[in-house]
């Protein structure tokens, strides 16, 4: 990257590793020091809660706001009933309006910790395509709309392409999806003067639909910017962690598990993860992501304490820390250890260790238990469980049972009054 922008947003955005690619550095540059740019993110509400996976994106509208310009969040309330087909194997399952409403009453808890929705010029917006997209006759939108996109040239995107090959066909349901991700960015630019889109550099080709519809329709100038795809430093996709998705609702992944998740990260990742996820200096950055041996342990730390901070808040933090400590450093039981309470109805016959490996989120599978109890990776208050048969009963649960999957994971049970 060898432009040098006199905007601060392009200027942190390429200096923390934001940036994949831009639609014009220059024009958008020149947009972003003329005056307050509105700019979004679309949010599908196939869950009740994004996962870290999102976090860049969430992120990226942080620093847009922090730099004097407007964050649109748009909940997808209408597009998540078509499904985003891109780079997928095969077609997401469909949602009724029901679950689509509860799953972003559970992604909205998020935004207001990361941006400010306030009636300042630079205060974000909650917006939901449902509102354009629920009411939209469909012979008006292809006379007015359908008309500008050509099946040929959306045939040659490697979204699509990547699907035509395989044996789970791409439905017309989802061949729709970019067209209507382009009406939005349409839409948005029109109602509320929305000039650029952002997104992961695997929706490339579904932003420039929408910037080229909109200049066709209304002959405005719009951009998009993607950020990169992010995978650690050993291959692993963003937010997913060995027991699933690593959620950022605390109803949905505990900030002790989250906290860990950060803790545990490799150290080639910790610099780059520290100028993404956190607003410490880019210095000092550098400086922790450069230390080696026992010394970057401590960034990590501080690399989870600062992203907890900014999720969940500062007490969170400060209790995950405290939390680990105890564990990893006393071999105490923390109080704030993810926690499985059993009952004593739930108890007539025992419970296996591996059902409680598995119910506590240590494994993934009763098959993955029994490996990890096999490997010597599985331990019961801190002794090595080699018994993949054990029963636990009610007065074993007398007190709590600590469980663990090596040497960084832990969960408590309990048994409930």
């Amino acid at each position: 990257m060898t432009y040098h922008p006199k905007s601060e947003f392009l200027n942190v955005m390429i200096s923390r590793g934001f940036l994949a690619d831009c639609t014009d550095y220059q024009a958008f540059d020149d947009a972003l020091t003329a005056g307050v740019v509105p700019g979004y993110i679309g949010f599908d509400a196939t869950a009740k809660s994004l996962h870290v996976g999102s976090l860049i994106q969430i992120m990226t509208l942080r620093w847009l706001q922090k730099t004097g310009h407007q964050p649109i969040t748009l909940m997808g309330g209408g597009t998540t009933k078509v499904g985003d087909p891109s780079f997928r194997a095969d077609e997401r399952p469909l949602l009724t309006n029901a679950q689509i409403d509860d799953n972003i009453a559970g992604i909205k808890q998020v935004f207001a910790k990361y941006i400010s929705y306030d009636d300042s010029r630079t205060g974000a917006l909650m917006l939901n395509n449902a509102e354009w997209l629920d009411d939209l006759n469909y012979l008006d939108f292809l006379r007015d709309i359908g008309r500008h996109f050509s099946v040929n040239r959306m045939l040659s995107f490697e979204s699509v392409k990547s699907r035509l090959d395989r044996e789970q066909s791409l439905s017309f349901l989802e061949f729709n999806y970019m067209i209507l991700q382009a009406y939005d960015f349409l839409e948005l630019n029109r109602r509320y003067g929305c000039l650029v889109q952002f997104g992961g550099s695997d929706q490339w080709g579904n932003i420039i639909n929408g910037i080229d519809l909109t200049r066709r329709v209304l002959d405005h100038e719009i951009f998009g910017m993607t950020t990169p795809l992010l995978t650690t430093s050993d291959g692993k996709k963003m937010g997913k962690s060995a027991d699933g998705a690593v959620w950022l609702n605390a109803d949905m992944r505990a900030p002790y598990e989250f906290w860990q998740f950060w803790r545990n990260t490799t150290d080639a990742d910790v610099g780059r993860f520290l100028k993404l996820y956190t607003e410490l200096p880019i210095d000092e950055c550098d400086r922790l992501g450069a230390l080696q041996g026992a010394e970057i342990n401590a960034a990590k730390i501080i690399l989870a304490n600062e992203v907890t901070t900014l999720c969940h808040g500062i007490e969170a933090a400060a209790t995950a820390e405290a939390t680990a400590r105890e564990v990893f450093e006393q071999g105490g039981i923390g109080d704030d250890l993810p926690t499985l309470t059993l009952y004593a109805d739930d108890m007539v016959n025992g419970i296996s260790v591996i059902q409680l490996i598995t119910r506590t989120g240590l494994a993934g599978s009763g098959k993955e238990a029994k490996r990890l109890i096999a490997e010597n990776g599985a331990r019961l208050n801190d002794a090595p469980l080699t018994d993949a048969g054990l029963i636990i009963s009610a007065t074993d649960l007398v007190n709590p049972i600590k469980l663990s999957a090596g040497k960084k994971r832990h969960a408590l049970v309990v048994l409930g009054e």
